[in-house]
């Protein structure tokens, strides 16, 4: 927009116009000389009842899409730019008029309706001229005002350097509520781009890189196929002169070849679906520069199937199977290379059969096979839905709050937009969308619900509950991924079903750690808004004593003043399984031996309750030791000639038993924990909770029960605290472990 661009120097890309999708004309058109067509307009007829020469072609590339369009709001629309373009011109001396004229062919060619074309034809006139938006909307109605508006430029005065992020961003705004904003931005870049020769070297490389960084990724997001190779073609030969002077060689000795694997092959698929009786169109598909040049640094040495690829069209989806299955009948398939669009779609709308024969001299031919309805959207994208926002009927496409709703807009525009909002400065806005545009492919995972969520490939669970909760993803603590447990960190990979474990805490925050495994821009953000408004505690000043770092395990004892930490050094240490157990311990009433007047202690080493299998050992001070039948240590007293004492369970049913609680780090777990278990009448004799490995946390409880027959309870009660996912009674370890 404002171009203020000539034709190309010379040498440069080998563009001959807009690049045009593949569908029925009624007649071929000579190639258009707009500067002609510029002069056409400023001399030709105007009267008010005759459509102005100038427009002639894209009224009737228009009328090879809509056979009964009106083409009054084009005359009209044409007529209001020529007057107010009218002695402007650019660089090159071309009338103004031919850009926006260029602009709209460019979006006829590729079947936009008439109301993108009319708002194209206007699009720089409230940029460059004196007309207003008022004035459209009063002339061609809201819709157009809202598309030339979408596309109008930030003035610099008003907003500096930040003029073009924040034009970038107004744009995005509008192409939520309507992607035709889009379309013209990109057809208008196209054209900017495509006469780009008179600006100096460094104006075109910065151009360049926006085209490369934003506008590209918008148009392959788009399924603007059609401009998005053109425009990478162009930037390729700005910003990589050499290798495109170098794949332009290619191309040429290729074409000088007699020998063509491409055409010849194309011969033997006519005739393998003649035979089958199905009607097809074979055609070939030239590679452009950049996917050419991909290819040549992939396989290195080119042969003649790798200039082009083959596309099949038929008309009906069943027939593209049919011609699938007679290639690999008939053809040597190549199986690696087989891929269905058609059934799972790409996030661009784009839909396909990919596969790949190869022939008896070992090259490999590439086949594309869709409908002819499938390739028009594969080249123009949104562009070929016509107007998505037209009402189905009298009724008014439009939500409460006055917006345009629009049914097909995209998943990724959709988090765009949501990021968007909470990057309020332009520097974070503009890296984080080349960022964010780089990540060129999308994976789909599922909701346990149903539901699904689109993400770029390579995103976390810390981007899948930042796209599914926004900001209360603060809360999250972790998540199942195929039904197994896994961290905030593991990467996603398509179809994976994903379950997120949110805390119930309010106060809960999210780890700074997550910044690291934060693919996606919204979570990017979200973190560190959360991080700048609560920052890391300062650093201890010289000659303040530093705190003293976080012991490994913390431990707990039960005392006069209730639960409490205590150090490592005050920990006693392990005593023997046959030793009787400290004189504070208490002892397990409950149990009764076979040994009258020998007092009872639950073996620590494997903490029996009842219901379970125990034997006793007599130790020193004419106490048994109660150990579960399983336990390693009665194995070893009994080779070693202990003799065991009977042992059986009382009336009275307290016990003492050890749980391990595993659970996601998060803050006031502990405290969640221990006071679920007081709730449930559990007295703690000692804990310890290990420090955290990949944000697990394992936790290790000696309680004691009133009654063995809480304990089930006991255990689901603590599995029932966010963050808690597995809780289980100690098992004897054998001895040496």
């Amino acid at each position: 927009m404002s171009a203020e661009a000539t034709n190309p120097a010379s040498p440069g890309p080998v563009t001959a116009g807009p690049v045009l999708p593949t569908v029925p004309r009624r007649k071929a058109r000579a190639r258009i000389d707009l500067r002609r067509l510029g002069r056409a307009a400023l001399l030709g007829p105007t009267a008010r009842d005759r459509l102005p020469d100038a427009i002639g072609h894209v009224a009737e590339a228009h009328r090879a899409h809509y056979p009964d369009a009106d083409l009054e709001p084009l005359r009209h629309a044409y007529v209001l730019a020529e007057s107010s373009h009218r002695g402007q011109m650019r660089k090159s001396g071309e009338p103004y008029i031919t850009h926006p004229l260029a602009v709209t062919l460019i979006l006829a060619e590729l079947g936009a309706e008439t109301t993108t074309l009319t708002a194209s034809l206007l699009h720089d006139t409230v940029e460059d001229t004196d007309v207003t938006l008022d004035q459209v909307r009063e002339q061609f109605g809201e819709e157009v005002r809202f598309l030339v508006d979408g596309v109008t430029k930030l003035e610099k005065v008003d907003y500096g350097a930040a003029a073009e992020p924040e034009t970038f961003r107004k744009m995005l705004v509008a192409t939520g509520n309507d992607v035709r904003v889009m379309s013209i931005k990109l057809a208008d870049r196209l054209h900017n781009m495509r006469t780009l020769g008179v600006m100096r070297p460094e104006k075109q490389a910065r151009i360049a890189k926006v085209t490369r960084d934003v506008l590209i990724p918008l148009a392959e997001r788009l399924g603007v196929q059609a401009l998005k190779t053109e425009l990478e073609d162009l930037v390729f030969a700005i910003l990589h002169p050499e290798e495109y002077q170098h794949t332009r060689k290619l191309i040429v000795d290729n074409a000088s070849r007699t020998d063509d694997p491409l055409a010849e092959a194309a011969d033997e698929m006519r005739t393998v679906l003649r035979d089958a009786d199905i009607q097809a169109e074979v055609l070939i598909r030239p590679r452009h520069f950049v996917s050419l040049h991909r290819t040549a640094r992939k396989r290195g040495r080119l042969r003649g199937s790798d200039f082009g690829r083959l596309l099949v069209l038929v008309n009906e989806d069943a027939d593209c199977y049919g011609v699938l299955g007679e290639l690999h009948t008939c053809m040597k398939p190549v199986v690696s290379e087989f891929k269905d669009f058609i059934a799972v779609p790409k996030f661009n709308l784009y839909q396909s059969l990919h596969t790949a024969v190869a022939r008896e001299d070992g090259q490999v031919v590439e086949v594309l096979i869709r409908t002819h309805q499938m390739h028009k959207v594969a080249e123009a994208g949104v562009i070929a839905l016509g107007n998505p926002y037209a009402p189905p009927a009298e009724e008014q496409n439009v939500s409460g709050d006055g917006e345009r709703v629009d049914p097909t807009r995209p998943g990724w525009l959709s988090r765009l937009l949501d990021w968007q909002e909470a990057a309020p400065d332009p520097d974070t806005f503009w890296s984080t969308l080349r960022e964010d545009l780089a990540q060129d492919r999308e994976i789909t995972v599922f909701r346990p619900d149903g539901g699904t969520l689109g993400l770029p490939e390579g995103a976390t669970c810390v981007d899948a509950a930042y796209a599914q909760y926004g900001e209360d993803a603060h809360a999250c603590i972790g998540a199942r991924v195929n039904g197994r447990l896994a961290t905030l960190s593991t990467v996603l990979k398509d179809g994976d079903t994903v379950q997120l474990l949110m805390g119930q805490d309010p106060a809960s925050e999210p780890s700074r750690e997550w910044l690291e495994h934060a693919h996606t821009p919204a979570a990017r953000i979200a973190i560190q808004r959360w991080i700048a408004t609560h920052p890391a505690p300062a650093a201890p000043l010289d000659g303040e004593s530093a705190p003293s770092p976080q012991p490994p395990v913390t431990a707990f004892r039960s005392g006069a003043e209730g639960l409490a930490p205590r150090a490592a050094a005050d920990r006693p240490t392990t005593a023997p399984a046959d030793e009787a157990p400290p004189a504070g311990r208490p002892a397990a009433a409950n149990a009764v031996v076979d040994q009258p007047g020998a007092s009872v202690r639950l073996a620590g080493c494997c903490t029996p309750v009842p219901p379970d299998e125990v034997t006793g050992f007599a130790v020193r001070g004419g106490a048994v030791t109660v150990h579960r039948a399983e336990c390693p240590a009665v194995e070893r007293m009994k080779s070693a000639g202990r003799a065991e004492v009977g042992v059986r369970w009382g009336d009275t049913t307290g016990c003492r038993v050890t749980l391990f609680a595993e659970s996601f780090g998060r803050p006031h777990l502990l405290a969640d924990l221990t006071e679920a278990m007081a709730l449930e009448g559990a007295e703690i004799v000692s804990a310890t909770v290990e420090t955290p490995s990949r944000q697990r946390v394992r936790h290790t409880y000696t309680v004691q029960l009133p009654d063995a027959a809480h304990l089930p309870a006991l255990m689901r009660a603590m599995r029932n605290v966010p963050g808690v996912y597995d809780v289980s009674r100690a098992q004897p370890q054998a001895l040496g472990d």
